[in-house]
């Protein structure tokens, strides 16, 4: 009996090892396919247009009697077959247009504008077909964040200009600081009555612990090639002449955002909105920050009486130990960033 007991506790110790070792072996191998996969992805298309028309058909069964939705389908099957016929009659007559198409995207962003990566590729793979008759919605909420993070971003819907393709940025939400300078790049801002828009300002902060390492008799030390190099730092004794240079190097930023929304907006009066300030959708529309008082929802709805709406999206297919990285990952960097990444000496939007 002696015997059996300590073989079982023997066994169980070698099952716990080798499940041990094999969730090892298998994190690993997940993180090596993730680092392998890390730029693979596959654009997805959906065509708004059926899922509106689905959404309408759905209501219908259950608010029109039997007659009524007969009939509506009777004459909707006689307008599709006059639209048909009128297609094929302009072609035989060489007649080659079409109906405008709409490509929708959309970027979420957060501090680090982690979106662009996406946003990228959606883009790319738009402007291989996309002409100047077509049009492009990106749905942008954003808050702000890293100052090249946002100018890349930013950059990326310039591509869709270039062409002359018209660009209409949408707000829902909030389109501030980093958020704005993207939506700036359009041709056409549409905002919610009480989106939040603006913040054209520059950020920075940070703690110094000098004088509690010194109160604790702890030296730091900080070696650089270069005056400036460092300006400020977090644990050595901050000088006059580094802070000048630090504010001096906002203060540069500052009239790099200016500038660049004075350029793609100037209709705007720059030196009354960028203060930092935000505004609500209203007053915004006031200021001229934006073009129109609508909802996303309302704009898309619109452009699908007229024109084909297609939702365009970049998407990474991942396995579940993925997801659960991906996952933890994202809150690990929430909660560094929000604690820890604020206290470096880095200008933000």
């Amino acid at each position: 009996m002696e015997f059996l007991v300590e073989y079982g506790l023997f066994f169980a110790k070698a099952v716990t090892i080798l499940v041990v070792i094999a969730v090892i072996l298998a994190l690993i191998a997940s993180s090596k396919q993730r680092v392998n996969n890390q730029n693979k992805g596959h654009i997805e298309v959906k065509k708004l247009n059926e899922t509106y028309d689905e959404y309408t058909d759905t209501l219908k069964e259950v608010v029109f009697d039997d007659s009524d939705l007969k009939q509506q389908q009777k004459d909707e099957k006689k307008q599709q077959k006059l639209e048909r016929k009128a297609q094929k009659k302009a072609q035989e007559q060489g007649d080659k247009a079409r109906r405008k198409r709409v490509y929708v995207l959309n970027f979420d962003g957060d501090i680090k504008a982690s979106a662009n990566g996406s946003l990228r590729e959606e883009i790319t793979a738009v402007l291989g077909l996309a002409e100047p008759q077509d049009e492009v919605v990106v749905r942008l909420e954003s808050g702000g964040g890293m100052v090249h993070g946002y100018g890349l971003a930013a950059s990326q819907l310039t591509r869709i200009t270039e062409k002359s393709i018209p660009l209409t940025v949408c707000v829902d939400k909030v389109a501030a600081s980093g958020g704005y300078m993207m939506a700036c790049v359009a041709n056409k801002i549409v905002a919610a009555p009480f989106a939040i828009v603006g913040s054209i300002g520059v950020v920075a902060q940070l703690p110094n612990f000098h004088r509690l390492l010194k109160k604790n008799d702890i030296d730091f030390e900080l070696y650089t090639a270069g005056e400036f190099k460092r300006t400020v730092t977090m644990f050595g004794e901050n000088t006059d002449k580094g802070r000048a240079k630090f504010l001096e190097d906002i203060e540069q930023t500052h009239d790099l955002f200016k500038d660049y929304v004075q350029e793609h907006r100037p209709v705007v009066d720059i030196a009354k909105v960028a203060t930092g300030e935000v505004w609500y959708g209203r007053r915004a529309l006031e200021e001229k920050l934006i073009d129109e008082l609508k909802t996303s929802d309302g704009y898309l709805l619109e452009q699908a009486q007229e024109a084909d709406v297609f939702s365009v999206e970049f998407t990474h297919k991942k396995s579940l130990p993925e997801k659960l990285g991906f996952a933890a990952e994202s809150t690990i960097d929430r909660l560094a960033l929000r604690w820890l990444g604020r206290l470096q000496a880095s200008r933000w939007f």
